[in-house]
């Protein structure tokens, strides 16, 4: 694999950095989470992955650091998070044999986008879940594990959101995120992340509480692959179990042990492996 660092830009925005390139034809394209976390929070995920092909890291208008940026045809400014998530099928038009890899929000920002389904050749569900109850979950679990110094930053945040306080208040939270043993590692790469309070007021009115897949690997035939940390404490991956639309002979449903949020934090070569048998699968059956 050789380093190969470029970069595209959709008509609404939408930045696609290139970052390696492989023997291989398709174009896998890593969405962040958060929002507003940036597509740095998925490099270590890409390199992780190892995935044959050409590499992107995807940052919609207005997210991380793609800001101060045309977010409309022929280069009008507005509003950038108006067409969240539906600009996703830009950066999939942008590509020859797409494969989307969205990690927690931005996997859900995948699944509920209804017009990919047709525009892919893969997909990666890393974290994620297929409707917003996971918010539910994780907020009875946080309860009962309370973090020192968390209310603090979360009452810094409340008084004055910006960039620095989300800042401080994601890594106060990261204990949640990552294992004992992950912890230092999951505090470095938060630490360095162009963080963007704005995405994430306007995926807390608009997205959060309402969102629910508006596709599936059933209904689509696409070949998909749903993996996460064996102690993810974030986003509860039991709620899968009661979508039968993820199950079947095209979906892969992988488990990293002993990872969290993050998986390619603490366990880089199962979540490699991973990725290969959905490398393997696109091979056999995939479009």
């Amino acid at each position: 694999m050789t380093r190969d660092f470029g970069e595209r830009r959709t008509a609404s925005g939408v930045r696609l950095r290139r970052v390696s390139r492989s023997e291989g034809r398709r174009n896998w394209l890593f969405v962040p989470g958060g929002p507003g976390l940036g597509s740095e929070s998925v490099r270590g995920l890409a390199d992780a992955a190892g995935v044959p092909g050409t590499v992107w890291l995807v940052d919609l208008p207005g997210d991380g650091s793609n800001r101060d940026v045309p977010h409309g045809p022929g280069g009008a400014r507005g509003n950038p998070f108006e067409r969240w998530p539906d600009v996703l099928a830009e950066a999939a038009d942008a590509v020859d044999e797409p494969v989307m890899v969205g990690h927690s929000t931005g996997g859900m920002f995948l699944l509920s986008v209804p017009g990919l389904a047709g525009r892919l050749a893969g997909a990666a569900l890393v974290s994620t879940a297929p409707h917003a109850g996971w918010r539910q979950s994780f907020t009875r679990w946080a309860a009962a594990h309370p973090l020192p110094g968390l209310d603090d930053a979360a009452d810094a945040y409340g008084r004055e959101p910006n960039d620095d306080t989300l800042r401080a208040l994601t890594l106060a939270a990261a204990p949640w995120s990552f294992t004992p043993g992950g912890l230092a590692a999951g505090r470095e790469l938060l630490a360095d992340l162009p963080y963007c309070h704005d995405a994430v007021a306007w995926a807390d009115a608009h997205f959060d509480d309402v969102y629910r897949a508006r596709w599936t690997p059933r209904d689509s035939g696409l070949p998909t692959l749903i993996v996460s940390g064996a102690e993810d404490r974030v986003v509860d991956q039991r709620l899968w179990r009661d979508e039968p639309a993820f199950d079947g002979p095209r979906v892969l449903r992988r488990t990293i042990e002993g990872a969290g949020h993050f998986p390619w934090v603490e366990n880089p070569r199962a979540l490699r492996s991973a990725f290969a048998e959905l490398s393997a699968l696109l091979e056999d059956g995939g479009r």
